[in-house]
């Protein structure tokens, strides 16, 4: 094997693992990057479903002076109330790609976890905490009347 022949076999693997290895690297810097942008995502989706909780929440405290006891009652009321069957869709609009589901309301939509809700009845006015069990973000308080439907993400 002469010398030229030997030089251009080597050039040839060189340039396969400087391709190879140009391909790892943009690996190692995207899909990083693409899986705190999925997060992201589901986070907004999430915090997006807690809102619209609290709005159905605020909208039967409206209607009702009171706030449900239980998210079973929210979603009894949303499927039953002459108006909310009408008009919920409009009244809480969804980001796709979910749509306005008074059964699948109270579900995060990272896990498919129930929200905690918990009803503070025994201060004036009424006061809930609306948490996602898998993260720390949560809407209101059970001590502060000051953050009655105030998001803690904000």
């Amino acid at each position: 094997m002469d010398i030229d022949t030997r030089n251009r076999i080597i050039s040839g693997v060189l340039a396969v693992v400087i391709i190879v290895l140009a391909w790892l690297l943009y690996d190692s810097i995207t899909s990083p990057y693409q899986k705190v942008e999925e997060q992201r995502e589901v986070t907004e989706h999430v915090r997006h479903r807690l809102t619209v909780v609290r709005d159905a929440l605020v909208e039967h405290q409206r209607r009702n002076n009171q706030f449900p006891e239980t998210l079973d009652d929210l979603v009894e009321w949303l499927k039953t109330n002459e108006t909310m069957v009408e008009r919920g869709d409009s009244l809480f609009k969804f980001r796709p790609p979910y749509e306005y589901d008074p059964d699948a309301l109270i579900y995060s939509p990272r896990t498919g976890n129930r929200f905690n809700y918990t009803l503070n009845d025994t201060l004036r006015p009424n006061i809930y905490l609306l948490e996602d069990p898998d993260t720390d973000d949560a809407i209101g308080s059970l001590e502060r009347t000051t953050l009655l439907n105030a998001t803690n993400w904000n």
